[in-house]
């Protein structure tokens, strides 16, 4: 009957500051945090380290992962830990600072199928030197408008249509429609996207069900 009273259950004990270490590790941190004698305290401290360190042998002597477990070790004693660390002690205060949330593209262009990255390519585009390369960067964007439209629509679009996209999205910047050039045909982003999808399925073909009756 006593030892059912003396029972103790995890929600009646103190909380645990790193709980993949056990409560084992959190009792050998608080002992040496109530270390009277410093030498002594650093005694422990290493001792405690170097058990810390023997869970993951093949990382215990590289210097940022010893940096890692005294960093460990001060936040399992809540930074009451006083001893002489090999390495500059990260404030709690520091440990406790929120990262800087990131910064989310918030554009919301008319034709959001073509994607954040082709707008930033036309803004590219419209500053550099009138020219061959300019040129060239302004067929290749108009050709990717093309096959982003097509993965949208699933079907064919006129070039016309693509020149009047982009000279919009490039504030009259970039306009194709006179030159009298042709981009890529639709059939041929369409006859590669379905042979990519073959290939992704398995081939797609007799010989690729074959293989597969062999096979089972």
């Amino acid at each position: 009957m006593n030892l059912v009273e003396n029972l103790e259950y995890n929600t009646e004990r103190p909380k645990l500051f790193i709980p993949e270490y056990g409560r084992h590790f959190q009792k050998m941190v608080d002992h040496a945090v109530s270390i009277a004698d410093r030498e002594e305290r650093n005694k422990e401290a290493q001792a405690i380290i170097s058990v810390m360190g023997n869970l993951q042998p093949h990382l215990r002597d590289v210097p940022d992962f010893q940096h890692k477990l005294w960093d460990q070790l001060f936040i399992m004693s809540d930074f009451k830990l006083d001893v002489d660390s090999p390495f500059p002690i990260t404030s709690k205060e520091v440990l406790q600072q929120r990262p800087e949330p990131l910064e989310y593209p918030q554009n919301h262009p008319k034709y959001r199928f073509y994607g954040n990255n082709i707008k930033r390519m036309i803004d590219v585009a419209v500053k550099w030197e009138k020219g061959d390369m300019r040129s060239g960067l302004e067929y290749a964007i108009a050709n990717h408008m093309k096959k982003c439209y097509l993965t949208w629509n699933k079907d064919t679009v006129e070039d016309t249509a693509i020149f009047n996209h982009l000279k919009e999205m490039s504030n009259g910047e970039i306009d194709l429609a006179n030159d009298g050039e042709n981009l890529t045909e639709s059939g041929q982003f369409l006859k590669n996207r379905q042979a990519k999808s073959n290939r992704s399925n398995g081939g797609g073909s007799k010989k690729g069900q074959r293989n597969r009756k062999k096979r089972y």
